[in-house]
């Protein structure tokens, strides 16, 4: 009978230690899982949400450097065509400059060859002044014919 009683309080013992466990214990134990889970939960949302933030950063970091590489591709395109046009324009202006200074060359030439033959008329009409002067020998008067010795420079 011993082992019968032994067996009775054990038995209640056991009952009396799991209803203290379930009342006292169990309820902290519970409470302690359930905020262990949710912390659990919430920090594998946040890393989820961190992912997806993280590959969205990416994303548009990525668009933005290949927004940056186009606008400056088309910025240096853009300078490239704008120095053609300088050099173009350059070559232009230094074009017509030359052709400018040739004509003003030219004309200088025209003025310089005009203003010898005018020269060289009037030597030609004095020479001949001086030798219809030895040729008749006595003097003439220029100014008395100039007209005379301007046409004859005009068709000399």
């Amino acid at each position: 009978m011993n082992l019968n009683l032994t067996l009775i309080g054990q038995i209640i013992t056991f009952g009396v230690f799991v209803w203290f466990c379930m009342k006292f214990v169990w309820p902290h134990l519970l409470t302690a899982m359930q905020e262990r889970e949710k912390k659990i939960a919430d920090g594998l949302d946040a890393a989820n949400r961190a992912a997806r933030d993280l590959e969205l950063a990416q994303k548009e970091a990525a668009d933005q450097l290949r927004e940056a590489k186009e606008k400056a591709a088309e910025i240096i395109e853009q300078a490239n065509k704008r120095a053609n046009q300088i050099v173009d324009e350059a070559k232009d202006n230094a074009r017509s400059e030359g052709e400018r200074i040739v004509a003003a060359a030219q004309a200088e030439v025209e003025q310089e060859a005009n203003r010898a033959k005018e020269a060289l008329r009037k030597q030609v009409s004095e020479l001949a002044v001086a030798g219809a002067a030895k040729i008749l020998g006595k003097s003439v008067d220029a100014s008395a014919h100039d007209e005379l010795l301007d046409t004859l420079a005009k068709e000399l």
